[in-house]
């Protein structure tokens, strides 16, 4: 018998999509200035000599936790009974505990406390972003994906670039900046879930019924049991993990793609701030900054060269209904950033890889989430199948240190490690061709 599909039809307002945004700007900007300013100062200082391994320590247990939550807490949520709906909670509560969590490390002097507080704020972030990501396809019309896409995008580019500032700028010290970002992930995440609804059932205005043999039915009224979850079992939780290329191949496409892409960003970040200090001698170059302010310059760069590409990729991806040149398009303006750090070494060329990694990723960003909520298998796990989804982001930010120190330290050093992530990144590219299911 064929799966009943259901697709929201009613289009959502321009106030739900911002708070979206606001959200996922919130814990998005936590996560990476986290990783991009706050520990590895905080690890630098606690231990130099082996900063770099340290820091890939660091990363790699929170990686672990996030490659477990996503999945697990999606699942969690496809399941979760309660007046106020199913995602809502994970939002509030999820960004509650990354409040909390971040003060903890605010006040962390050792390796072993770091490891601790950021492994839990990981589990933290992923619960609340697994939730709202998964508001998507329980309410958003296929026609208005794209634009729902591209305005998170703008969300998550522009909160490093408002954490950085804040970090760096406003502020001076770990210990303040984490204070910073756990007040400002409450400021942004905490309105969606407070004071958006979600439908307690589909009402007969608000889907559209299909099956893959027949067309689309007429509206219906209620939620399909076909789109009910059954309760949490660990057993058929740990089965739903797999997903079968054989039966699915547009999303194993689709997720190993992004996993290429996503790990061509985290190589190129992860360590862009010892980057600037080893390599370029950024505070060689200008004595009156630091090189935490070197990375915020680079994050606004990134950040502004990614804005236009992000609206125009996905209100073009509406428009024409086609989600696979724009994705195409930024895994190779991605792959053209890291060849540049290959060929040159200089602050120059990290300002101009900057614009192409912020291009290519806005680009990618804006669509490749809209294309994937096309591609899941099943309606009554969403959250669970975009959790898994999400492995490949998290399995690239546990790849991308464990790939990237042994180069960095190798005689090819950064240049090397530049250029395999530009390998990663065309790879990607070429992957999305694969799948058929999507224009």
């Amino acid at each position: 018998m064929d799966e009943v599909r259901v697709t929201p039809a009613q289009r959502v307002t321009t106030g739900w999509m911002t708070l979206l945004a606001l959200a996922q700007m919130g814990v998005i900007m936590a996560m990476t200035v986290g990783n991009q300013i706050l520990l590895p100062s905080h690890v630098a200082r606690i231990d130099p000599a082996h900063k770099e391994a340290s820091l890939a320590t660091v990363f790699a247990v929170g990686a672990v936790c996030t490659i477990i939550a996503n999945p697990l807490f999606g699942a969690m949520s496809d399941r979760t009974r309660s007046r106020f709906g199913r995602r809502r909670p994970w939002i509030v509560g999820g960004a509650l505990v990354c409040a909390a969590s971040l003060v903890f490390l605010a006040w962390q002097e050792s390796l072993a406390g770091l490891v601790a507080g950021w492994a839990v704020a990981q589990l933290a972030f992923t619960a609340a972003l697994a939730a709202a990501i998964a508001t998507v396809p329980d309410q958003v019309p296929v026609r208005q994906r794209g634009k729902v896409s591209a305005l998170a995008g703008v969300g998550q580019l522009t909160g490093p670039l408002l954490g950085g500032v804040v970090a760096t700028v406003l502020l001076t010290g770990a210990k303040a900046g984490f204070l910073a970002m756990a007040a400002l992930i409450l400021l942004l995440v905490l309105p969606f879930g407070l004071f958006t609804r979600e439908p307690a059932q589909i009402p007969p205005a608000a889907v559209t019924v299909a099956t893959p043999q027949a067309p689309p039915a007429a509206p219906v009224a209620g939620l399909p049991r076909t789109a009910q979850s059954p309760p949490f079992d660990l057993r058929s939780f740990l089965r739903g993990l797999w997903v079968s290329p054989r039966r699915h191949p547009d999303f194993a496409w689709a997720w190993t793609s992004r996993l290429m892409i996503t790990l061509t960003l985290a190589m190129a970040i992860g360590y862009l701030q010892y980057y600037l200090r080893d390599a370029v001698h950024y505070e060689r170059l200008f004595p009156e900054s630091t090189v935490e302010r070197g990375v915020v310059v680079l994050v606004a760069v990134f950040t502004l060269s990614s804005v236009v590409p992000t609206l125009l990729a996905g209100w073009l991806s509406d428009r024409y209904g086609s989600r696979r040149p724009a994705v195409f398009a930024g895994g190779l303006t991605m792959a053209a950033s890291g060849l540049v750090l290959t060929i040159l070494t200089s602050w120059t060329a990290a300002i101009a890889a900057s614009v192409l990694l912020g291009a290519g990723y806005g680009m990618f960003a804006a669509v490749d989430q809209a294309m994937v909520t096309q591609l899941l298998p099943t309606d009554a796990d969403r959250a669970k199948d975009l959790g898994i989804v999400s492995l490949a982001n998290s399995a690239s930010n546990t790849l991308g240190p464990v790939i990237a120190a042994p180069l960095v330290t190798s005689a090819g050093g950064y240049p090397l490690m530049y250029g395999v992530a530009a390998g990663f990144a065309t790879l990607g590219a070429c992957l999305i061709w694969r799948i058929r299911g999507v224009r």
